[in-house]
């Protein structure tokens, strides 16, 4: 066959040669596809992120230029349309999230009218004005029961509500406090910092430079619920800071944009795009706050502490009078190791030290400077040369008052014990060396210190009942010498001749002092 390419119109056939050659190569590219695109992770990797190119360059959001990664003017628009909604609230909500006073707020705006009352009766100023008038039993008794009832009005269901409540209000605070003016400087260099008669004069950017913001944005705006009561969240800020946050119409205009937003997964394919990563998926801001339960429970540690506090107060107050009137001083120390002073060595490793410091002081003091004195004197009167009719009767005067001699004794050896240079002193000084550096060595410290305690208390529980017991018996002998026949002692006449002072003003007297010294001790023990 005879072949002439000089009568062949080449502008006929070429055409036909390049369709034939596109169709070759679609078919090369559809091959190739079928036996490697399933094997290759990168080829499917590079295919789906074409495809999603494909949607961005269609859908009706202009952000983003797909075949140039591009962020474009129109980003930065609807950024800066967001932050003019927005702007004042970051001032008004800046540091809200860390707010006590915040979080007051929303619980008290769902008290109830009884809850109110309640509350303005649980307040410090009220608790103290009532315990003018009640008994320290009679305050706690009142407090209890006012706090119990404000409580009991906080069921599962409002509990709930108010939490929820909340966590939108924090998630809109999370939302307000993107840094929209950082992402906005990107688009134009110049613009100022919430100045909204500005007019930005945005620019195309690279793509990569935002998507970091991107995601930060989306986390954050995914999260906010768009039907949350926002006109009650509202109220809440301005109840906060006396001022509306957002123009609720702008607000409400705004979460119709965002919902759009959110249902054309824009966003979420734009991040895909720049960051090259097909299976990106916005991870929202999840927040679950409880405020009702730790606002509850600081409310009942205040008011426990208002009534402790009181009940302090009055037991000071009372404490002053009598040690006064039994030392002629409020200020009594008589033990030189068991004393407020050691207590500083513990107070550093946050141990409790030396608890009966005071009432120890208080018993010893009495010991030393009252009963070997005065009551001594005048047990030896009746116990030495008085004649008991029953001399049985007289055992349990005789027995506690030996008892109190000796633990006058005990008491010094215990607190001898407690010097630096002696044996309990020495281990607690040893222990409080190693206490930084071994936590088993704290709790031997505590055991120690919870012994050391309890020897105290017992020591204080015991002196006071034995005075009790001297006490009664010296009413009893009170009430004999008054009798006629004497029934208890037959020679009274004898004891009168041997006594240095008239007897009936001299048991007065005794029991006086220690009525008053086991009313003090009394203040004390009740609360231990």
């Amino acid at each position: 066959m005879w072949l002439d390419f000089g009568f062949i119109d080449s502008s006929a056939v070429l055409p036909h040669i390049r369709f034939m050659a596109a169709d070759i190569g679609s078919l090369f590219d559809k091959i190739f596809g079928i036996f490697f695109s399933s094997s290759d992770p990168e080829v499917e990797k590079r295919k789906q992120l074409k495809a999603i190119g494909k949607e961005l360059s269609k859908s009706r959001y202009k952000w983003y230029r797909p075949s140039s990664e591009e962020a474009l003017p129109s980003m930065g628009k609807f950024f800066y349309e967001v932050y003019k909604v927005i702007g004042s609230a970051q001032v008004i909500l800046a540091n809200a999230n860390s707010s006590v006073v915040l979080k007051n707020v929303v619980v008290e705006m769902s008290f109830s009218a009884n809850q109110v009352k309640l509350r303005d009766q649980l307040t410090e100023e009220s608790i103290k004005e009532r315990a003018k008038k009640a008994s320290p039993k009679e305050l706690a008794l009142q407090v209890k029961n006012e706090l119990d009832a404000f409580m009991a009005e906080f069921d599962v269901e409002k509990i709930k509500k108010i939490d929820a409540l909340y966590s939108n209000l924090e998630l809109l605070v999370n939302f307000v406090s993107f840094d929209y003016f950082f992402l906005l400087k990107k688009f134009d260099s110049g613009l100022p910092e919430r100045t909204f008669t500005y007019s930005p004069k945005y620019e195309a950017i690279r793509g990569e430079y935002v998507v970091d913001d991107l995601k930060d944005f989306a986390a954050v705006a995914y999260s906010l619920p768009l039907d949350a009561d926002w006109p009650r969240i509202f109220a809440v800020i301005k109840a906060y800071r006396e001022v509306e946050p957002v123009a609720i119409g702008s607000w409400n205009k705004l979460m119709n944009i965002l919902g759009e937003l959110r249902k054309s997964f824009y966003i979420e394919q734009l991040i895909r795009h720049l960051s090259k990563d097909p299976s990106y998926a916005v991870q929202p801001v999840t927040v679950s706050s409880r405020i009702v339960d730790t606002y509850l429970q600081k409310m009942k540690t205040q008011t426990e502490m208002i009534v402790q506090q009181i009940h302090q107060e009055n037991r000071n107050a009372k404490a002053g009078e009598l040690l006064n009137q039994i030392f002629g001083t409020s200020s009594i120390v008589r033990l030189k190791n068991y004393a407020e002073r050691s207590n500083a060595q513990f107070e550093k490793k946050m141990l409790g030290g030396y608890l009966y410091v005071e009432e120890l002081n208080y018993l010893k003091a009495f010991l030393i400077d009252y009963f070997k004195r005065d009551i001594r004197a005048l047990t030896d009167l009746f116990l030495v040369r008085g004649k008991w009719t029953i001399p049985s009767t007289s055992t349990g005067y005789s027995s506690s008052f030996h008892e109190l001699l000796e633990l006058s004794d005990a008491i010094t050896a215990f607190d001898d014990r407690l010097a630096e240079d002696d044996d309990m002193g020495a281990k607690l000084r040893n222990m409080l060396s190693r206490a930084d550096r071994d936590k088993e060595v704290v709790k031997q410290i505590r055991t120690q210190l919870k012994d050391i305690n309890e020897t105290a208390l017992k020591f204080l529980s015991t002196g006071t009942q034995h005075f009790i017991i001297i006490a009664r018996n010296l009413k009893n002998i009170l009430e004999d010498f008054e009798k006629s026949p004497h029934g208890l002692i037959s020679n009274w006449k004898e004891l009168e001749l041997n006594s240095d002072r008239p007897i009936k003003e001299w048991v007065i007297e005794v029991y006086k002092h220690i009525y008053a010294f086991v009313m003090l001790m009394q203040l004390y023990l009740k609360d231990g």
